[in-house]
């Protein structure tokens, strides 16, 4: 069988999403959680069964890939919802937000300044999440820990964006479940009510933490 038959990514999908559940079952008075399908680097051939198969929330890292195949897919499919879930360079902000319908990686005043912008001016106000760099790594994007309340705060009162939960990338070398469990001490004092947390090495874990949703793409699609 092809391993992006049909066939196949039911499958999979049916086994995420009863480990989530399981998952959520561990926890009393639990959210639900939702499963982003990180199909970047995936084409249409690979996406379509996933689609198929019931999937409807997905994440991209890059615009340009996206702009690529995505379009097609959206206007066959129109319940679509499309995450951004890479770093957004702010020349292609105007291409985003005409494109996605959650932007889940802002980390910066300039970025925030003219994703805000760009959403009046096409009448699209799109749900916002703020990625902290939770594990300090001068690699990853994300704004720093000590500052995410703040910054959330001037997202909100001084930008006018929907800001509606925090976003993060544990260190990979690390267990994930202290980082998790910070990140939903933050989103307490920012006053947001989703968390973006747990890949398809650890979206069990981040579930048990807190996740609202899970970013899930290996597992789902196979490997890249």
């Amino acid at each position: 069988m092809s391993p992006n038959a049909p066939e196949t990514a039911a499958r999979r999908l049916t086994d995420i999403k009863s480990r989530m559940d399981r998952a959520a079952g561990r926890i009393a008075g639990g959210s639900p959680v939702e499963l982003i399908a990180v199909s970047k680097t995936f084409d249409a051939e690979h996406i379509l069964p996933v689609i198929e198969a019931g999937q409807r929330h997905f994440g991209e890292n890059r615009v340009q890939e996206a702009q690529a195949k995505w379009p097609p897919l959206k206007s066959a499919h129109g319940d679509i919802v499309l995450h951004l879930i890479g770093p957004l360079q702010t020349n292609k902000a105007g291409d985003a937000v005409a494109l996605f319908d959650v932007i889940e990686s802002v980390d910066r005043d300039k970025l925030a300044k003219i994703l805000a912008s760009e959403m009046e001016k096409q009448n699209r106000k799109l749900p916002c999440f703020v990625q902290v760099n939770i594990g300090g790594e001068e690699q990853k994007a994300g704004v720093a820990i000590s500052e995410t309340v703040e910054f959330v705060d001037r997202c909100r009162d001084q930008y006018g964006l929907d800001i509606v939960g925090l976003m993060c990338i544990p260190p990979l070398d690390a267990a994930p479940g202290p980082y998790f469990a910070q990140l939903a001490r933050l989103a307490r004092e920012a006053r947001v009510s989703q968390l973006s947390m747990g890949m398809s090495s650890d979206f069990e874990a981040a579930i048990v933490m807190g996740a609202t949703q899970v970013r899930v793409g290996s597992a789902l699609f196979g490997a890249r």
